[in-house]
């Protein structure tokens, strides 16, 4: 148990969320927790009340109520992770980092996990100065994931994101038969209160953008790819189920029936994928485009759904 501490904002920590300040300052602490603290006005900064989103200034006072901090061990993530996830690096410099995160693996810590991404490369760089999360993706979503190197690469990339000048292309499963061209969806979302969580199509929720494509067209479904404009939580997976074609594997917005009959082709998972990364290169302004391939085991579903396509009109 730490007590209250008043900590003033440098330029270093300047430009940042007070939650992510928060979830740094307060190593251990579930995530849950912390957005407690903010709501019931135990963190205020320069005295007043403040809410996540709240973006911290040079000289502000950031005040840190006393909380109890989970033990180091829990928080110490399986050693074997780490080989895996060097695998899977798919960019780096001085910089940036860029990451294919895989499926099942939440990108940090907190509601009732102890370790996540971060967390297992924080442990297998531990000279590393600093190391943070520029994005994130769902637990379920596989694909590049940017990892901030530096305080000022992580300012210039949250700069690109606000601005729009980062373009993240996904790749879905959809169920359902997607029209020809580009189809955009515009729906307003909002998180659901209550137990059941998630989001949901509002008329009062905040703007949220996605583009879809058609890509292939396997056993009445379609392999599209999902551009996103805004970064809202589930927006991909919402937008979807708005259009009467939920994501394959998708077990909070999918169908039931659907999804029982893709797992007896293999599908154990969230048809999901962050394939395309295209920014420009903090400190150089060099322009990037990165890939994450196709998992084998969504491509295998893939091939499975074309396979009677296939045969079918192989008889004429």
């Amino acid at each position: 148990m730490s007590g209250v501490r008043q900590v003033r904002i440098g330029p270093e920590d300047a430009g940042q969320r007070v939650d992510n300040f928060l979830m740094r300052q307060l190593k251990g602490v579930p995530r849950s927790l912390i957005y407690r603290l903010l709501r019931s006005g135990q963190v205020r900064v320069d005295g007043k009340r403040t809410k996540p989103p709240r973006r911290l200034a040079t000289g502000e006072t950031v005040r840190i109520p006393p909380v109890q901090t989970r033990a180091p061990q829990e928080a110490t993530p399986p050693a074997r992770l780490q080989g895996e996830l060097a695998q899977r690096i798919l960019y780096e410099d001085d910089r940036l980092l860029v990451i294919d995160k895989p499926s099942g693996l939440a990108v940090h810590g907190g509601s009732g996990l102890a370790w996540g991404l971060i967390e297992v490369l924080r442990q297998a760089r531990p000279s590393a100065p600093f190391l943070e999360l520029v994005h994130r993706l769902d637990r379920a979503t596989s694909g590049c994931l940017m990892v901030a190197k530096r305080r000022s690469a992580l300012r210039e990339l949250h700069e690109q994101l606000r601005t729009g000048a980062v373009h993240k292309r996904y790749l879905a499963l959809l169920t359902g038969a997607l029209g020809r061209g580009p189809i955009p969806v515009e729906a307003p979302l909002e998180r659901r209160s209550g137990p059941a969580g998630g989001v949901r199509v509002a008329s009062h929720g905040k703007l949220a953008r996605t583009v879809f494509r058609a890509v292939a067209r396997p056993g009445g479904m379609t392999l599209a790819e999902a551009d996103i404009a805004t970064g809202r939580t589930h927006q991909i997976r919402v937008h979807a189920a708005h259009l009467g074609m939920p994501i394959a594997g998708d077990d909070r917005y999918g169908e039931r029936a659907v999804n029982r009959r893709l797992r007896g082709l293999g599908l154990k998972r969230l048809f999901l994928h962050a394939h395309r990364l295209e920014l420009s290169a903090p400190g150089t302004g060099q322009p990037l485009s990165i890939e994450a391939p196709l998992p084998d085991e969504l491509a295998a579903v893939v091939a499975q759904l074309q396979a009677p396509q296939q045969s079918n009109d192989s008889t004429g």
